[in-house]
């Protein structure tokens, strides 16, 4: 019955497609109103309403149930910003390059992303407790073959599996606060699930440090099974299926489409970088640009396909249709581009560190922290600004606050000390998560409800592909510094990496300031709308 019903709001068919079309369209344009107040001078929150909720409970089942799931998606994106930090020793322990190693995180970033997309088929087609057993699974198949692998492929391939599940774990932990709790209650467990994800990779990098200044870098991993097991225990006694399934359909070709879309656009950033870094150092450099040419074509080419696939297909992955308004696509440009630098900031800071620096490990993780933690804590203030303050000013100024992070990070770039590095990283740290906070509930504020799934699936795998692609695009330029300079631990070396990092902080400001730039012209668009709107009522 729910299948037949989603006719009238799926892009579906040739003949249904204009008809999903005008559906958001006219629901943007009615709700448009309505939205402008939440926006831009939204309401007081209604407290009697809260008060006359205060006495629904919350089930312990529920409880268990967040906690098990939590604790997946904790250890999942934990492992991924804990590897960050370990690059220097793998690229000893495996005789690596810098654009290689890196591959560990984007290849994860990527299987995460990949996944995203496919979570809103895999809730309404399989049981809640059935997910979690197979994230519980390939986190564990990951992290053993993690422990045991002494070549470099079988490491990616660990990470592939984990990825995966993690893809599938982080989701469905949303899926079931969403589905699960008392009305009054959802907006402190989101906040719980929200702390999950963004104090994970606060401390990741501090507790990588720590473990392997004293253990293998595989204890972390050894570390991590109990934990996901305790995890699979709790989940099997509490999650409950409080929603139906349905017969849905996946596309295999749809979903192969985006795979490869994602894949090809940033393996061919990374054999770009190979290619210049070999041509930097005088190098052949045929083999590299032929791949870098082939997977663009093969990104792009896929990418293309998939937005084809979507539009004609009655069940599409992602009802690419809400891309087609401005404001909702300058912002998904903006959460695409705003996490390069974010994610790559651990990247940058651990490797210039140990590299330039000559900091150990443990120091080099513990220079992040202040400025990952400050960013979890302060990501609901920034929420709290938005429903004060509307939306313009709470992400407008402190995005265009944060540049000043990566500026001075330039400006003192040849004579950065540790402290430096931890200090400005803090600034950009604080001011990215109040303002970073809001753009997805900025732009989905524009998107009909019947399709803010599909924004919400489309933001995430956003998130994840500039993730993917700001490791990869920082690594390879580190990596052309680094050419034809000696090994590492010589003064030439050290002096490489230094003006690599300086290149990455100029690439930096540029990425910030388009993002900003995005945002603003959005910003602009949706005045002017509601303006309009005003004045036709």
């Amino acid at each position: 019955m729910e299948r037949n019903t989603g006719r009238n709001v799926r892009m579906g068919a040739p003949t249904e497609t204009t008809n999903a079309d005008n559906t958001i369209n006219t629901a943007q344009a009615a709700s448009a109103v309505q939205s402008q107040q939440s926006i831009q001078s939204p309401q007081p929150p209604q407290q009697p309403q809260a008060r006359q909720g205060d006495d629904e409970k919350i089930s312990g089942k529920l409880i268990g149930s967040i906690i098990a799931v939590g604790s997946l998606a904790f250890i999942g994106i934990l492992t991924e910003t804990v590897m960050t930090v370990l690059f220097p020793a793998l690229m000893r322990e495996f005789s690596v390059s810098t654009s290689t190693v890196q591959w560990i995180t984007t290849i994860y970033l990527l299987s995460v992303a990949a996944t995203m997309p496919v979570s809103s088929f895999l809730k309404r087609r399989f049981k809640s407790k059935a997910l979690f057993l197979a994230a519980v699974a390939l986190a564990i198949i990951g992290s053993l073959i993690m422990i045991v692998a002494h070549a470099f492929p079988l490491l990616l391939l660990a990470r592939v599996i984990q990825g995966i599940g993690s893809g599938i774990a982080t989701p469905l932990m949303m899926n079931i606060i969403l589905e699960q709790s008392p009305r009054s209650k959802i907006g402190r467990l989101m906040g719980v699930g929200s702390l999950v994800i963004t104090v994970a990779p606060a401390i990741g990098p501090t507790v990588g440090g720590a473990v392997t200044s004293v253990l293998p870098w595989r204890a972390i991993f050894v570390i991590a099974i109990p934990i996901i097991l305790l995890a699979a225990v709790i989940g099997c006694r509490c999650i409950e299926q409080k929603v139906p399934n349905e017969d849905a359909y996946l596309d295999p070709l749809q979903l192969i489409a985006v795979v490869f879309a994602l894949v090809g656009l940033v393996l061919a950033l990374n054999q770009g970088g190979v290619a210049v870094g070999k041509l930097v150092s005088g190098e052949d450099a045929t083999f590299p640009i032929v791949v870098t040419v082939v997977c663009l074509v093969i990104g792009l080419g896929s990418l293309v396909l998939f937005a084809y696939m979507s539009r004609r297909a009655f069940s599409p992955l992602l009802r690419l249709g809400i891309l087609r308004d401005p404001v909702v696509l300058l912002h998904a440009v903006a959460y695409t581009l705003m996490p390069l630098v974010a994610i790559g900031y651990g990247y940058v800071i651990t490797n210039v560190a140990q590299l330039s620096l000559g900091t150990s490990t443990f120091v080099a993780g513990a220079l992040v922290l202040p400025g990952a933690l400050i960013g979890a804590v302060c990501a609901p203030l920034g929420g709290w600004f938005y429903d004060r303050f509307g939306a313009v000013k709470p992400i407008l100024i402190p995005m265009g606050i944060a540049v000043l992070g990566p500026t001075l990070m330039l400006v003192f770039s040849m004579r950065l000390t540790a402290g430096m590095l931890a200090g400005f990283y803090f600034i950009f740290g604080f001011f990215y998560a109040i303002g970073n906070a809001n753009v997805m509930t900025s732009a989905l504020s524009e998107v009909p409800g019947a399709f803010k799934p599909d924004g919400n699936a489309i933001f995430n795998t956003c998130l994840q592909f500039g993730g993917a692609a700001g490791t990869a695009l920082f690594a390879t330029i580190l990596s052309v510094a680094q050419a034809g300079t000696g090994a590492e631990g010589t003064a030439s070396f050290a002096h490489a990496t230094a003006v690599g990092g300086a290149w990455i902080f100029a690439t930096m400001i540029l990425i910030c300031l388009i993002g900003w730039s995005c945002l603003a012209m959005a910003m602009h668009i949706r005045v002017r709308r509601h303006a309009s709107v005003r004045r036709r009522g």
